[in-house]
Formats: C-alpha cells, sequence, structure tokens
C-alpha cells in the first residue's frame, strides 16, 4: 500500500527551492504528488511550502527521509518537518464550565472528522463530566486555586506527558497557562477567545462589545504563547448585529462563532496545514 506523507518546509526565499524539493522527492522516492502549495513574505523575504504526496517505495521511512533531505535542507537553511498520515495525533481537550465548543469537538470526532485520537479531558469544574462519559473519553477533575496552582498545573504536566499528547485544545478553559505549561507543548497548545482579537481582550470581552455597541462580533483561535491572546492566530470570523441584539443574543451568536473557529483550527492543525512565523501563521489550503 502506498505510505502518504506531508512535508512543511519554511525557510529564507531564493531561485530553485521549488524544483529542489520536487526534484528530491520524485528522484529519491518515485512520489504521486497529491497536494502542493507554496507562499512567499515578500517583505521578510521568506517561503514557505507543503507538499502532500504518497509513494510505494520501499526506503522511504522517517529515518531515511531525513537522512536524504538533510544536506538539501542544509544548503537552503530550511526549518523543516515530514509528517505521516497514517499517524494519529494524542489530543487533549481542557474546559471550564461552558461545554459548547468541547461538545462540538467531540461529536465532530466521533463522527470521524478529526483524525486523531481524544486520548482525555481536564477540567477545573466537575460540569464537564458527564458529557466526557458519554463520549467515552477519560475525565480528570483538577480544581485550582491561586495557592494550588503550580502543583495542579505540575499534575497536569505529568497527566499529558503519561498520554503522550501532541495537541492540547483549550475549549473555553478559564484558566491562564504559566509560561512552564506554555513552553512545554510550543505552537502545540490552541485556545479559542471570544471576540475578533486583538479587540476585547480578557475575560468578559461580549460584555464590553456590548457596552461599546459594536456592529460586529467575533471569536478568534489562536497558539497560546506567554503574551495573554496575543499568539499567532489561526482563524477568525465574525457576525453582524445590531440594536436589537442584547447581550444574551450577543453571547449565543459569539458561541456559533467560536465552535467554527476552534473546530476549524484543530483540523488545519490536524492536517499539518500551518506554519507559523513571526508570531503569524500561513495556512495552506
Amino acid at each position: 500500500m502506498p505510505t502518504t506523507a506531508t512535508l512543511l518546509v519554511d525557510c529564507p526565499d531564493r531561485k530553485g527551492l521549488v524544483f529542489a524539493i520536487v526534484d528530491f522527492l520524485v528522484r529519491r522516492y518515485d512520489v504521486n504528488i497529491l497536494h502542493a502549495d507554496q507562499h512567499q513574505d515578500a517583505e521578510l523575504g521568506l517561503f514557505f511550502m507543503r507538499v502532500e504526496f504518497s509513494t510505494e517505495a520501499p526506503n522511504f521511512t522517517q529515518t531515511s527521509f531525513e537522512e536524504t533531505f538533510a544536506p538539501i535542507a542544509e544548503q537552503f537553511a530550511m526549518n523543516w518537518r515530514i509528517e505521516f498520515a497514517a499517524a494519529k495525533q494524542n489530543v487533549a481537550i481542557f474546559v471550564s464550565q461552558y461545554l459548547h465548543c468541547l461538545a462540538d469537538l467531540l461529536h465532530r470526532h466521533q463522527t470521524g472528522e478529526f483524525h486523531a485520537n481524544v486520548a482525555l479531558i481536564v477540567s477545573n469544574h466537575e460540569s464537564a463530566r458527564p458529557l466526557a462519559e458519554f463520549y467515552g473519553i477519560p475525565f480528570h477533575h483538577t480544581p485550582m486555586t491561586a495557592t494550588t496552582r503550580p502543583e495542579v498545573e505540575a499534575a497536569q504536566l505529568a497527566l499529558l506527558s503519561a498520554h503522550t499528547i501532541d495537541l492540547v485544545i483549550l475549549a473555553r478553559y478559564m484558566q491562564i497557562l504559566s509560561p512552564k505549561f506554555v513552553e512545554t507543548y510550543p505552537r502545540r497548545i490552541i485556545n479559542v477567545h471570544h471576540s475578533f482579537l486583538p479587540a476585547f481582550t480578557g475575560a468578559k470581552p461580549y460584555h464590553a462589545a456590548y457596552a461599546r455597541g459594536v456592529k460586529l462580533i467575533g471569536a478568534t483561535s489562536h497558539y497560546v504563547t506567554e503574551a495573554l491572546d496575543e499568539g499567532p492566530i489561526i482563524e477568525q470570523d465574525v457576525a453582524r448585529i445590531s440594536q436589537n441584539d442584547q447581550l444574551p443574543s450577543l453571547i449565543q451568536k459569539g458561541r456559533d462563532l467560536e465552535r467554527m473557529v476552534l473546530s476549524r483550527a484543530v483540523q488545519w492543525h490536524l492536517d499539518h496545514r500551518i506554519l507559523s512565523y513571526a508570531n503569524k501563521t500561513v495556512i495552506f489550503a
């Protein structure tokens, strides 16, 4: 059976990059290119490329590819990685009391939209336990206070390590992660924020938007960094509102947006369609 994989590359832009990559893949592994996309940042002089391919070459393995591609990567000063389609990522979902994003993610996972294994659900409240039990996902209640935060986070990190977690999803998890937590999973923590960032940061953006009388509200999914609500943005969406929308209806419209932008971001991450640089992202179609 053919092996399918995805190669992601970013490096300084220069002539010959596309040819070098494609020529290597075809000559070395006789690949069939399924999808290829590229992007140039002219201002920073950077090149980005995603190539999804299949091959029946018997010598195509992670080790052989890393060894044979290394000289080309060095020649062009590439940052790169190879991802195999057959490998499922282990996912942990963190949630507090609002369960709409969690319910959406679990439904999509059950119906096969996500090529991943949802290994566990972690929450500082008990609210999500019935939903986790309904979908058969292990649930871990980790209540937290200001004084217990360090030991609770240490326990959470140990739990993630024990389950070999690849991606952490914050599905309206209303706790700020420590720098140590973020450093452990660089560009592997996706958060959904209930506003169109960078507008209305903080804990109650819908209330702030309502008070400001905005005509559009939004939601944002982004990678988590040490700077609160300032990580690389992955996806955003907006909905129009009017003076007839009171705060409850505004919040409901916002929650619909939250579900969509978070699920898209998770899907793109699992499909290896995102490259992050300079606090921005390139999303390959």
